[in-house]
C-alpha cells in the first residue's frame, strides 16, 4: 500500500504529464503548480515555505553545495505545498540524512519528495539486470538527479539485492535498517561507536581515511557488523561495506551487503 505522500506524488506527476521527472527541470513543475521558487541564503536550513491568502514562496537555501541534495529540498518543500495546506509558514531545519527527518509531516513530504524524484517503476526498472555494488548507486543517482544518501535509501526499498544501513553521527551508531526476514541480525550498538573492523570506525579514528571511488568497496566479516550463533551452521563470510561520508556533518551511511545471497540457513 502506497503511503500519502507517494500517492500525492504519483497524482500529480499524472496530473502533469511527466512519465520521467529528469525530463523537465523541477524549477518548472513547482511554477505550474502555482508556487513561486527562490534561492536566498538560510541559516541552519535547507527550506522554507511561506504561504499567503493566494500564493505561497518556496525558499531554498542557496549554500547547499550539492545539486541532489537541493534537489531534493525543492521536492521536499513542494510537498509541503501540495499536502499541509494549513502550514502558512515551515522551516526545515538543515539535515544531512534529510530522508529521515522527523514528524507526521516531514514523513509525508519525504515520501512526496522520494516518489517524485525517483518513482518506484523507473527505480526498479533502472535495476532490473544490475549487479550491486558503490558504482550501481553513483549511475542510479545520476540518473535521477539525487543524492548518493537518498538514492541508498531508495535502493534499499527497491533495489534487486538486499543491502543493510547503518547510520554513525560523531563516531556513535544512531539507528540501522535491515530487509524483513533477513537471515542475519545486527549487533546492537545504538548510541556506541561503530564495531572494530567496520569501515565506519576507521573513519571515525582516522577521518582523512576516505577511499577512492575504485576502492569503495571494502571488504568486511560478517561478524564485524552482525551477530554470530544465532543458528547452528553460523559461519563468519565475507560482506562489503561501502561508506557515504559527509564531513561537514560528521556522517557516515554505511551500506552492508553479501555478495551472493544464500537461501534459507
Amino acid at each position: 500500500m502506497k503511503s500519502k505522500g507517494q500517492a500525492v506524488a504519483l497524482r500529480m506527476l499524472d496530473e502533469c504529464g511527466i512519465d520521467d521527472p529528469t525530463s523537465i527541470p523541477l524549477e518548472l513543475i513547482v511554477a505550474g503548480r502555482g508556487a513561486t521558487l527562490r534561492f536566498a541564503e538560510l541559516k541552519g536550513g535547507d527550506g522554507r515555505i511561506v504561504r499567503g491568502s493566494s500564493k505561497a514562496i518556496i525558499t531554498i537555501n542557496s549554500a547547499i553545495e550539492y545539486e541532489g541534495k537541493r534537489r531534493f529540498a525543492i521536492a521536499h518543500e513542494l510537498g509541503h505545498f501540495e499536502m499541509h495546506q494549513h502550514l502558512v509558514h515551515h522551516y526545515d531545519t538543515d539535515g544531512t540524512l534529510e530522508y529521515f527527518k522527523e514528524g507526521h509531516q516531514e514523513a509525508e513530504a519525504n515520501a512526496f519528495a522520494t516518489e517524485l524524484l525517483m518513482p518506484q517503476g523507473l527505480f526498479t526498472k533502472a535495476c532490473e539486470g544490475k549487479r550491486f555494488g558503490p558504482d550501481l548507486l553513483r549511475a542510479l543517482a545520476e540518473r535521477f538527479g539525487t543524492s548518493i544518501t537518498s538514492t541508498a535509501y531508495r535502493f534499499f526499498e527497491y533495489g534487486n539485492h538486499p543491502v543493510c544501513l547503518i547510520y554513525s553521527f560523531k563516531g556513535k551508531v544512531v539507528f540501522w535498517k535491515r530487509p524483513d526476514n533477513y537471515p542475519h541480525f545486527i549487533i546492537n550498538c545504538t548510541k556506541l561507536a561503530p564495531p572494530d573492523g567496520t569501515v565506519a570506525r576507521e573513519y571515525f579514528e582516522n577521518p582523512t581515511k576516505i577511499y577512492s571511488k575504485s576502492e569503495s568497496k571494502q571488504r568486511i566479516w560478517k561478524s564485524d557488523w552482525f551477530e554470530l550463533g544465532r543458528y547452528e551452521r553460523d559461519q563468519d563470510t565475507e560482506f562489503y561495506e561501502y561508506c557515504i561520508i559527509t564531513p561537514k556533518y560528521e556522517t557516515v551511511l554505511s551500506v552492508v551487503w553479501e555478495e551472493k545471497v544464500r537461501r534459507g540457513i
